[in-house]
């Protein structure tokens, strides 16, 4: 077992091939490893070797270099989750207070999102909504969680179906088309808006919450009636957009920074 003065070496070790010279050049040979962790080539190369054997890192054998690792991915994913949840309890509660609305997280399962926690912040709320899918195109917190989809792969999920959401008739999104422009007008914005199309009488704002890869792993949605709502949603969006980049920040995501590549 290796201790904890060693442990520490090979987390410098992480450090350097997850920072911005290593995901601008794809990966790290040696001596630049060494350089930016202030060690000797020759432990440098023997540490890497044995992380390497663990799948903690990956070499290219063509050029050399040095990556990230499957299973250092794998461990981090899965511990995702969990923490998610832990990480987001209280910014749910400062979210809901501030708004005084109903603040839900949400996650994609399969062609639905998910709702894993509802806060209320008001004497209306949403209720029951825990653990119940919807659909995604006539919601906001649906079209920022696919906010990392391309139009082939929103094609590829949703089908060439005429109407995407036959039983939602004020859905202003039908089309493959009309849910691709709708992600996009929420990526530049910062938060998508739902109003009365899920449900008549209720609006809401939803915004996306990253990983430490950079990828959209929930939303945060703020829902309440819509007179209420009604010339508050670029306020609550704000607040939306500030909390779920709160969140964002406490599972390792930095705006601006490229993600790491998977490998």
């Amino acid at each position: 077992m290796r201790n904890g003065h060693g442990l520490g070496r090979d987390v410098g070790l992480l450090e350097a091939l997850a920072s911005d010279e290593a995901v601008r050049t794809d990966g790290l040979g040696v001596t630049a490893v060494a350089r930016l962790t202030g060690r000797e080539k020759s432990q440098v190369s023997r540490a890497l070797r044995a992380l390497a054997d663990a799948g903690l890192v990956e070499r290219d054998e063509d050029t050399l270099v040095y990556r990230l690792g499957w299973r250092l991915f794998s461990l981090a994913a899965r511990g995702t989750d969990s923490r998610l949840t832990a990480v987001a309890e209280p910014v749910l509660h400062r979210l809901a207070a501030a708004t005084e609305e109903t603040v839900h997280l949400c996650v994609l399962r399969d062609d639905a999102l998910l709702t894993a926690r509802t806060v209320s912040g008001h004497s209306f709320r949403t209720t029951g909504w825990e653990g119940r899918r919807a659909p995604l195109p006539c919601t906001s917190a649906g079209r920022v969680l696919l906010s990392d989809a391309t139009p082939d792969e929103l094609f590829v999920r949703f089908g060439a179906v005429e109407d995407l959401v036959p039983d939602y008739p004020d859905s202003t999104v039908r089309t493959v088309p009309q849910l691709w422009r709708a992600i996009h007008e929420a990526a530049e914005r910062g938060w998508a808006e739902s109003r009365d199309e899920f449900e008549p009488g209720v609006s809401g704002v939803s915004s996306a919450v990253r990983d430490f890869r950079g990828r959209v792993v929930a939303a945060l949605n703020v829902s309440g009636p819509t007179p209420r709502l009604d010339g508050r949603f670029d306020e609550t969006g704000r607040a939306t957009a500030a909390a779920a980049a709160a969140v964002s920040a406490e599972l390792g995501w930095t705006p601006g920074r490229s993600a790491p590549r998977p490998p």
